[in-house]
Formats: structure tokens, C-alpha cells, sequence
């Protein structure tokens, strides 16, 4: 894993140069990390905060990512996969299945699609207004992953449900997705949960289900700690999650994006 160091980064790592992730870069906020970031924030929203990124650290707004697991499709199959997550943005993951099925997910321009191939035949092309919904609310549930662009200047709202469980207000597009996040005594970020527009039985039918999922495995990459293991799926908190959940990922790199064309390191 690279990046492991806990404190502010330098500037080396490309970020693709695609079109489609290029385009998803947004530039950081100025300045880096300091107590004022957290003025006027609930205490639970700052030792939140506080936990999750190192003071100094360049406030980055894009980030690269690296991960492997599992993934339900009928079974349990591993993956690999890539991903530019820009949170006010959107996000690009492509990833391969099983050695037979690669495609991407992505959430572009305000705009959801999904494109996956099995041995070269197209096997999924979906897009559309459901498709889009659901898509910013997985780019929402996925801010965890760069808690920089979850600060109150980049427009996130906050609310307490008592000292271990928050609610960040996300506005993607003409979605609004509410994510709770249930804390430890550290602050770190152990689940979450919330409403995302999706079909998880195959009905045909398209509605607000629960989402949501268990985080571990925190570790500190370039000033910003995350967890970097969870399981995640439908259902969550409900009966249902046994047979909700379909994806289990352990990050094995992040590094936020500084600069057009250049991740930190």
C-alpha cells in the first residue's frame, strides 16, 4: 500500500489522462487542514473529522483509488478495480470480475451508466433516470473514502443523533442523499447507512431500499485516514442484509489529487 505515511503529501502521481477522469477533477480547497476547518461543528462532527485527516493535509477534492474483494453476481467472485472519486462530482470505477467480465460504473456529467462485458460480449448497458439516482447515491455513501471533501466549506451539512452517530447532507445532482455515520470513541467512521434509489430484488420496480454496510481496517494514507476494509449491500440494518449484501473490499491505495494531472505522494 502506498502512502501509508501520516502526514501532508507531495505532489507525483498521474491521474489518467481518459477524458472522463479528467474531467471529474475538481482543484482542492485552499489551504490545508486546521482547527477552523471544525469552528461551529457539533463535538461528535469534529472528533469525526479530527480522526480522519491529519492537519496540514492539502485539502484535495479528487482522489485515486485502488481496491480488491469480492462481489456477489449470483456468487461470491473476486474482483480488482480502479476508481476516480471526485465526491462533488462523481465517480469512475472499472474493474474486472473473475478474469471474465470488466466494464465500468460511473457517474459523469450528472449522468449514471453502467457498461460490463463477459469475454468481450456486452452483458450489461444500462443508463437512464434510475440508474442516475442510484448512481449519486453511491457517490455519496463513497465521500468516506476522501473525508477532505466532507468539510463544511465544501458545502456538506451536518446533523447529531446522539455522540457516536452522524448525518452528513449530500446534494448530487437533483438527489439528496442523508448518510449516517455510526462513530467509535477514536472517531473513526465503523458503518453507515442510507436511502439509495435502486431495485435489490429484480421486481422491475425501482424505490428508496436501506444501504449501507461495516467499516474497519482504518489506516492513515497521505494525511487521511480511512477505512480501508468493509462489507457492503441492501438491506443493511434490516432482516434482509444477509442476502442484501454483495461487495466486500479491502482499499489498497489512495491518493488524493492535488493538481490537474497529478495525485499526491
Amino acid at each position: 500500500m502506498t502512502g501509508d505515511g501520516p502526514g501532508p503529501a507531495r505532489c507525483t502521481a498521474r491521474l489518467p489522462d481518459d477524458g472522463v477522469c479528467a474531467g471529474l477533477f475538481q482543484a482542492p480547497e485552499p489551504g490545508g487542514f486546521a482547527a477552523g476547518d471544525l469552528t461551529g461543528l457539533p463535538e461528535p462532527v469534529q472528533r469525526c473529522l479530527r480522526a480522519a485527516i491529519v492537519p496540514g493535509t492539502t485539502l484535495a477534492q479528487t482522489a485515486r483509488l485502488r481496491m480488491r474483494g469480492h462481489i456477489k453476481v449470483r456468487r461470491w467472485l473476486p474482483f480488482h478495480a480502479e476508481q476516480t472519486l471526485s465526491p462533488h462530482r462523481g465517480f469512475h470505477w472499472r474493474a474486472r470480475v473473475a478474469r471474465v467480465i470488466a466494464g465500468s460504473d460511473r457517474y459523469v456529467d450528472g449522468v449514471g451508466a453502467m457498461r460490463w462485458s463477459l469475454l468481450g460480449l456486452p452483458l450489461v448497458r444500462a443508463a437512464g433516470t434510475d440508474v442516475t439516482r442510484s448512481a449519486a447515491g453511491r457517490l455519496a455513501g463513497e465521500t468516506i473514502w476522501l473525508p477532505t471533501a466532507l468539510l463544511p466549506r465544501t458545502g456538506t451539512r451536518w446533523t447529531v443523533q446522539g455522540p457516536d452517530q452522524i448525518t452528513v447532507s449530500h446534494h448530487i445532482g437533483a438527489t439528496t442523499t442523508e448518510v449516517t455515520y455510526q462513530l467509535d470513541a477514536a472517531g473513526h467512521i465503523t458503518a453507515l447507512a442510507f436511502d439509495r434509489w435502486g431495485d435489490p430484488d429484480s421486481t422491475g420496480t425501482w424505490g428508496w431500499h436501506r444501504f449501507g454496510g461495516d467499516l474497519s481496517g482504518h489506516r492513515t494514507l497521505h494525511g487521511l485516514t480511512i477505512p480501508t476494509t468493509g462489507r457492503v449491500g441492501w438491506h443493511y440494518g434490516t432482516t434482509r442484509w444477509d442476502a442484501g449484501e454483495f461487495f466486500r473490499f479491502q482499499i489498497t491505495s489512495l491518493d488524493p489529487v492535488v493538481a490537474a494531472g497529478f495525485s499526491t505522494a
